[in-house]
């Protein structure tokens, strides 16, 4: 293994002996790049531009129901759009795919559709009306559709396009007005609900009309009215009572029946038939006052005719009883003046035990009805009146012991009331402010519908339509071809090197001195032969025929497969007067 001089001339003699190599396969592959460069199938691209413009009227006026952000929407549109049946239509429509529908699945198509569909974005730098920083926000967006066939690019781009436009406004439509019909019926739930709220009130208010809590201090004041009216009433019973036991204790000291001589005959007669009484419950009957009395009683019997005296011992019994229930209170029932009483009632009750039962009752009846003594008869009338006093104020009493027992009734049960009723009350408060906030919701959102309605909200706008291209966007031909040229080249001089490199051959005096260890003494160059020039004129021939087939077939290329030579030549005129211009 020999030692090889590193020097340029050295590598530059060794490229010079494998220039053949390195031509073929420089120009092998720089062809090959040049044919997939020039027979690639040209893919144009048709894009248009869509703003999003922001409502007509001031988002403080009339705010929209469409509340996300445009990229979230645009994305969301996306995946509508770019669905199997939408795809599947299009593809249908403008018999996309030909070739591939032939050999490729369908989902297989549907996938390379939605490769060559682009969606870009387009941001800037917005200031947040809401908190006053800096935010980036997408104002509009670029969508595109690659293809090999210029007309149905644009087509099929303009129908992306319009599928876009309609989704949105049918998303926002339908946004507006799932938002109304959800507010709609969530009002007519909490009307409902306050309408039985209301009802519930209602009936609680009518069930516990007397103790609801506003009536509180009200019952109180009528408790304590009432408290006083009893106390009044029962001041005024006492009085009553103590004027009736002193209007008793007058009426027991008080004879019903008179004695004045001026009577006519017949009340003379009843009233010496009570002294009658009298005096026979006193003395025995042959007494002279008994005898010389019995006599004048006869004779007004004989004047007067016979009169029943029943009546009058009733009334003298009921005035000795008062007058032995007054001497009871000073003495005992052994006292001379009792017993003397006692004998007087014994003697008249027997004088009138012989009359019938109905009788006594009547006679009971007349002897209390008919006194005659004025008197008796005023202090009677008086102790009458003061017991129809007391029945009326007991009455009274009573009737004001149940208020006083309602109210008492009312004010226990209301802390129970009042927590029911303010539990009503607060839901009654809290669904009508609920049902105030869904209203005003409920009426922007109506507003908001007849936003959408009249396409005066947030709207996606053209401002590129997808035009016809004229162009393709690939391949990059020149940038290939160039690639070609480069990799071409730098395989070739690679190969060189490497067998360069790996050649054990002497080339050259430098080799031989290096081998034989001494340095030549003279270098006799080749000379060629007659029929080795000829060879070499014909090789040369051959080679600049073939570089001008090449340029040729590239040129032809060019044309045919790229652009027309005249549109590129009027291209170049035009860059070159825009150069020289500027």
């Amino acid at each position: 293994m020999k030692e090889q001089a590193a020097d340029f001339s050295d590598y530059l003699d060794g490229f010079k002996r494998r220039r053949k190599s390195i031509l073929v396969i420089a120009l092998g592959i720089f062809i090959a790049g040049a044919l997939a460069a020039f027979l690639w199938p040209a893919t144009y691209k048709s894009s248009a531009t869509i703003l999003i413009k922001e409502q007509d009227i001031p988002p403080d006026l009339v705010r929209s129901t469409v509340t996300s952000f445009a990229s979230q929407r645009i994305q969301a549109i996306s995946q509508k759009v770019m669905a199997r049946p939408n795809l599947m239509e299009i593809i249908d429509k403008y018999n996309l795919y030909a070739d591939e529908r032939a050999r490729l699945t369908t989902e297989e198509i549907i996938t390379e559709m939605r490769g060559n569909i682009g969606l870009d974005l387009i941001d800037a730098d917005v200031v947040d009306p809401r908190t006053g920083r800096p935010m980036a926000a997408t104002i509009a967006f670029q969508l595109s559709f690659k293809g090999e066939n210029p007309g149905q690019v644009q087509k099929v781009a303009n129908e992306l396009m319009s599928l876009y436009l309609k989704e949105n406004i049918k998303e926002r439509s339908e946004k507006a007005n799932e938002t109304y019909t959800f507010l709609n019926d969530e009002s007519k739930r909490l009307n409902h609900q306050i309408r039985d709220l209301e009802t519930q009130l209602a009936q609680f208010k009518e069930k516990h009309v007397n103790s609801l809590p506003e009536l509180q201090q009200l019952n109180l004041s009528m408790m304590d009215r009432t408290e006083r009216e009893l106390s009044d009433i029962g001041n005024q019973i006492r009085a009553q009572e103590q004027t009736r036991v002193y209007l008793q204790s007058q009426l027991a000291q008080l004879k019903p029946f008179g004695s004045d001589p001026s009577m006519n005959p017949k009340t003379r007669l009843q009233a010496l038939r009570t002294q009658y009484l009298a005096l026979i419950a006193r003395y025995s009957p042959d007494h002279p006052d008994v005898i010389n009395l019995k006599r004048e009683i006869a004779g007004l019997e004989q004047e007067t005719g016979q009169v029943d005296s029943s009546a009058q011992q009733l009334k003298q019994i009921e005035a000795l009883r008062g007058e032995r229930a007054t001497l009871l209170k000073k003495y005992s029932p052994e006292h001379p003046d009792v017993v003397k009483l006692d004998r007087q009632i014994q003697s008249l009750e027997q004088s009138i035990t012989t009359a019938p039962a109905a009788d006594k009752s009547n006679l009971a009846t007349a002897a209390a009805d008919n006194p005659d003594n004025p008197a008796y008869i005023q202090i009677q009338t008086q102790l009458e009146s003061a017991d129809m006093e007391i029945r009326s104020l007991k009455a009274k009493k009573a009737e004001l012991e149940a208020k006083q027992s309602d109210y008492e009734q009312r004010l226990v049960e209301t802390p129970q009331v009042e927590r029911q009723y303010r539990a009503l009350q607060r839901d009654l408060q809290n669904t009508t402010t609920e049902y105030d906030n869904i209203h005003a919701k409920l009426v922007s959102a109506q507003i908001a519908q007849q936003l959408e309605k009249d396409s005066k909200g947030e709207r996606f706008e053209i401002i590129e339509p997808p035009i016809l291209p004229e162009e393709p966007v690939s391949p990059n031909r020149p940038a290939i071809v160039f690639l070609s040229f480069v990799l071409a080249l730098g395989s070739g001089i690679g190969y060189a090197a490497l067998a360069e490199n790996m050649d054990d051959a002497v080339h050259g005096d430098k080799s031989v001195a290096i081998t034989v260890g001494a340095a030549p003494l003279a270098v006799i160059p080749y000379v060629a032969t007659d029929s080795e020039i000829r060879q070499q004129k014909r090789r040369l021939a051959t080679r600049l025929t073939a570089t001008a087939a090449a340029i040729l077939v590239g040129v032809a290329a060019i044309h045919y497969f790229w652009q027309p030579l005249d549109v590129l030549w009027y291209k170049a005129l035009r860059k070159a007067d825009v150069v020289i211009n500027t």
